[in-house]
């Protein structure tokens, strides 16, 4: 059964930001070595130094809500109950980087330097016959069969920076949310992550904080990279603005691309006081990484109805359509839900003129619209099905019986996931709460949309329309952490986290187009509960361990959909976590009765 609300609302209208863009420069970093070929397995030891990887209630800092003539709703949506296939057809998968993998990482001055971390944070990219993995804090490439080609490496080897934990007792930068793009208009792979200078000595945070970009110089993810990388401390140091509260971070930057520019968004975060600046919004034509094209800051933006956060840029599938109104545009979206209650309006963002960026005078506009949409909210953690914990064993034996409960694992805040942008559209989709038909309690699901777009026209005039939006849902089952992905043709698939009383945790996905969502499938199915440090008390938790915090979905050159989320597989594990990715490619077919499970 195919569910879908059609066709709400249509608004022709969108402040532009008068302020001008700051300018900013690329700063290259020098040629990175090769990633290095897989490794020799070494079993796991129980050793190394447990990160927590910080995690910022966005909600805490947000100012915002309802407007004039526009109070927020009261009630989370409800949503039917989506059924489960058993057939995955056009279905294959792998498993990807587990917390082994990324704690073994390393050769030479970076072997035993990594910790033992939780979340992964998934960060997937595919291409030119290759898969890119890259999670906190380690990056492998893969063929298309799942074979290893290169790695896992650390991402401080990767970046060329200090091992995170120097075998001298010194301490290297500090690495966190990873994302990836194959640019398959240019032929080439971009890495981007967050850093923050540390003291070497003591490992305190230090004064100045980067966006570090990798590109590749071919289309191998297995050759010659370089490095590159923005000031984000923001303090006025360095040519940066000078904002409240820094130096700052820019954190869980994310990544998208046109056909002139690929586009870097920020959640800024004074480092050493309390605060948040808002979104930034970095536009990097193409050229600056070869010396001649421009590098663009729209900083501390805000909304009429609040400050604006995790700003998504839009990347567009290979084949697909860009949108080459207004000299190039590019879209983005968020998410408007500021009090950590229930909202039903979401952004969509336009940035024209971006074929400026590589050449002259950059001559740039930055606007949005609001759209109604259907209601979403933070959803709840999920429950997993019970089975053996070691470490809560453990635990329990040194703090008494019952002292740390089976943990729940985290669904993330209602932030708006990855877009993609074709042939005048764009996708995306929020986790949000929601109660399915049928079902005593509210869970975690997905709120998805599809979206008519049109920048062309008047100055900071967007057209859009939401035309496709639905629920994705399932009686006592929780669904997280979602990624859409189409491919030219509009055919695509959503990934997804599973988890519920009768799962352990799993990935899955449900296949998605201008009709509707289809089943759930599950692609890698969990055979453990997730037994992770960060849930349990012993070790500061609350009993709800950290999971995320974001999964990833990719169309390829011919039309098919990668995905990746975290799971608990039997493969070797520490005695600190158990935390594992699945890597899946699926066929996505026009009309196609099994892909939507009838």
């Amino acid at each position: 059964m195919r569910h879908v609300v059609t066709g709400l609302l249509l608004l022709v209208a969108s402040p532009a930001f008068g302020g001008s863009p700051v300018e900013l420069k690329l700063t290259p970093q020098g040629p990175l070595a090769a990633p290095p070929p897989p490794g020799v397995a070494r079993a796991p030891n129980g050793q190394g130094r447990l990160l927590n990887k910080p995690e910022v209630d966005i909600h805490a800092f947000l100012a915002g809500g309802p407007t004039a003539g526009h109070p927020l709703p009261t009630n989370p949506g409800v949503a039917p109950s989506t059924g489960i296939s058993l057939v995955n057809p056009g279905f294959a998968g792998f498993d990807g980087i587990n917390l082994t993998d990324q704690t073994l990482a390393g050769t030479g001055i970076y072997e035993n330097t990594q910790g033992i971390l939780e979340p992964p944070d998934q960060g997937l990219c595919a291409g030119n016959g290759f898969v890119l993995e890259a999670v906190n804090l380690a990056l492998s490439v893969y063929d298309q069969s799942g074979n290893v080609l290169a790695g896992p490496v650390p991402l401080n080897q990767f970046f060329g920076l200090p091992p995170e934990n120097g075998a001298d007792g010194k301490f290297g930068d500090f690495l966190s949310d990873p994302r990836c793009i194959y640019d398959w208009s240019a032929r080439r792979w971009y890495v981007t992550i967050l850093q923050i200078d540390v003291d070497p000595d003591t490992g305190n945070f230090g004064q100045h904080a980067h966006t570090l970009i990798a590109r590749s110089r071919t289309s191998d993810p297995t050759g010659a990279w370089d490095a590159f990388s923005l000031d984000a401390t923001n303090d006025g140091s360095n040519g940066t603005p000078s904002h409240p509260g820094c130096p700052c971070i820019g954190d869980q930057p994310l990544l998208g691309f046109d056909e002139n520019a690929i586009f870097i968004t920020t959640n800024e975060f004074p480092l050493f006081v309390n605060g948040f600046n808002g979104a930034q919004v970095y536009a990097i034509g193409k050229g600056a990484f070869d010396g001649h094209g421009s590098v663009l800051l729209f900083d501390n933006l805000a909304l009429e109805e609040g400050t604006a956060y995790s700003i998504q840029p839009a990347s567009t599938p290979p084949h697909g359509s860009f949108d080459r109104g207004s000299r190039g545009t590019e879209y983005f979206t968020s998410s408007l839900e500021f009090t950590g209650g229930l909202d039903d309006r979401i952004a969509i963002w336009a940035l024209t003129g971006t074929g400026s960026l590589n050449g002259g005078k950059a001559k740039v506009t930055f606007g949005y619209t609001i759209l109604k949409s259907l209601v979403y909210g933070i959803p709840p953690p999920a429950t997993q099905k019970n089975g053996p914990t070691p470490l809560r064993d453990l635990l329990n034996s040194i703090e008494g019986p019952g002292t740390e409960p089976l943990e729940m694992t985290d669904t993330n805040d209602d932030r708006m996931q990855q877009s993609v942008f074709t042939n005048g559209t764009i996708w995306s989709s929020i986790g949000t709460i929601v109660r399915p038909k049928g079902d005593s309690a509210d869970r975690a699901g997905i709120y998805w949309f599809r979206a008519d777009v049109d920048a062309a026209g008047a100055s900071g005039k967007i057209k859009a329309k939401i035309t496709r939006q639905g629920y994705l849902a399932r009686v006592g089952t929780y669904l997280s952490y979602p990624a859409v992905a189409v491919n030219a043709h509009g055919h695509g698939a959503i990934a997804f986290s599973i988890g519920g009383d009768t799962f352990y945790p799993s990935t899955g996905y449900s296949v998605i187009d201008d009709d509707g969502v289809g089943s759930i499938h599950v692609a890698g199915a969990g055979t453990v509960p997730q037994d992770g440090f960060t849930g349990y008390q012993f070790f500061g938790g609350e009993g709800v361990t950290r999971w995320g915090d974001y999964g990833a979905a990719v169309a390829t050159e011919d039309g098919s959909i990668w995905i990746a989320s975290e799971y608990t597989s039997n493969r070797p594990r520490f005695i600190y976590g158990n935390w594992g990715t699945f890597v899946s490619n699926v066929k996505v077919e026009p009309n196609s009765c099994d892909s939507h499970g009838h």
